[in-house]
């Protein structure tokens, strides 16, 4: 039964059948979201085959563990994309609620049994020798339950203390226990996320001003309490004075983008993998496309991520009612924002983060939670009508 026609019968009639059906956009969707995981999938191989841990290469290992998140993603998505949109509407609350249960598992002292540290890092949740990013799931909560809230307010977000107020009230919690992990900057991405929801629903921008100011002073101390942070930024302002260790990951990355050319290297001939590029299968993953793929295959890349955002938000615009809309509004963004947030880094527009890129960076979290969210971009474009048997 194909995922494009499968059909659900009506219990009142034996004569009568539901077929669940896509328009084109849902459709393109599907197609971009199957060809970025395909490029992820031979990326992470050729970025990831000629380094090895413990003994053994992990080319190998790396694409077939994301092969495995993929194939649970596309179940998810599946089911994402027939849900009632109503009940994730309902559950909104209890989501969010469990997600900030598990952000605080990861930083109590006494659970380093099932939230181990890793890199200086407590960010992945160990059970049963699975390990989930709890941080990429709560933007996904988060953009849900802001939908669900700023729709059920309705007018009422243009006022401060009824919009943007119980927003923070909830969600700046949620960023500071991320923060803790530490991981700042998916911090500053939920509530981003949560302000742009928000501000899609019709709040003032004046709040969003004010918000922005308040928030400087206290990122400031942030990224000066973590002298790697305050490295990046300074590099990123001044890269001539930096010393040649601060500037190291960005200048590698630039040297694996200029190698390129305009056609690439040639697949899996990359020389920045082979120890120079950090995580060349993750956080610089476009750094390794760029090399071995050249000009071409940035712009496919970039075109693909376009043509994404905008049939999503086009799909977003048509939603049946604002839940729905500002539901396709927060996805769209989430999966947009990380996509060029990423490529803005590789190419030094933008201080190094730490932003994965969509479908395509290892890591089986952000993959699954990347198609959940695209199958409920799907489910907005989704219809059904009767037809006779």
């Amino acid at each position: 039964m194909s995922f494009l026609t499968a059909r659900l019968p009506v219990r009142s009639s034996a004569r009568l059948r539901k077929e669940w059906l896509l328009g084109w956009e849902a459709r393109l969707l599907v197609l971009i979201t199957s060809v970025l995981i395909v490029i992820g999938l031979a990326s992470i191989y050729a970025a990831s085959s000629a380094l090895v841990e413990r003994g053994h290469a992990i080319g190998s290992t790396r694409m077939f563990d994301q092969l495995a998140g993929a194939l649970v993603g596309a179940i998810l998505l599946v089911l994402a994309s027939r849900l009632n949109l109503d009940r994730i509407r309902d559950l909104a609350w209890p989501i969010l609620l469990t997600i900030g249960f598990l952000l605080l598992l990861l930083i109590l002292p006494f659970t380093h049994r099932i939230a181990p540290r890793i890199n200086g890092s407590r960010r992945w949740l160990d059970i049963a020798g699975v390990s989930v990013q709890i941080s990429e799931l709560c933007k996904l909560a988060v953009v849900m339950w802001t939908a669900m809230l700023c729709a059920r307010k309705g007018p009422e977000v243009t006022h401060f203390n009824k919009g943007a107020l119980p927003v923070l009230v909830v969600v700046v919690p949620l960023a500071v226990l991320i923060a803790l992990e530490p991981d700042l900057s998916v911090a500053m991405t939920i509530v981003f996320l949560a302000m742009i929801v928000l501000f899609a629903a019709g709040a003032r921008i004046g709040h969003f001003l004010l918000l922005g100011l308040a928030t400087v002073p206290v990122i400031w101390h942030e990224i000066e309490g973590a002298q790697y942070r305050l490295l990046r930024v300074v590099t990123f302002l001044d890269p001539g004075s930096a010393r040649l260790s601060d500037a190291y990951q960005i200048d590698q990355s630039l040297i694996g983008v200029g190698s390129g050319g305009l056609h690439g290297v040639g697949f899996g001939n990359g020389q920045q993998k082979l120890g120079f590029l950090p995580y060349p299968y993750s956080d610089f993953i476009f750094a390794t496309i760029a090399e071995e793929w050249g000009f071409a295959g940035v712009l496919f890349l970039v075109a693909c991520y376009t043509v994404f955002v905008m049939v999503a938000l086009r799909l977003s615009k048509a939603a049946a009612d604002p839940f729905r809309q500002l539901l396709g509004i927060g996805c769209t963004v989430m999966i947009g924002s990380d996509a060029f947030l990423h490529m803005a880094v590789g190419v030094g527009i933008v201080p190094t983060t730490g932003l994965v890129l969509p479908f395509v960076s290892y890591g089986r979290s952000g993959l699954i939670v990347a198609m959940i969210a695209t199958g409920l971009l799907i489910n907005l474009g989704s219809r059904k009508r009767q037809a006779l048997d």
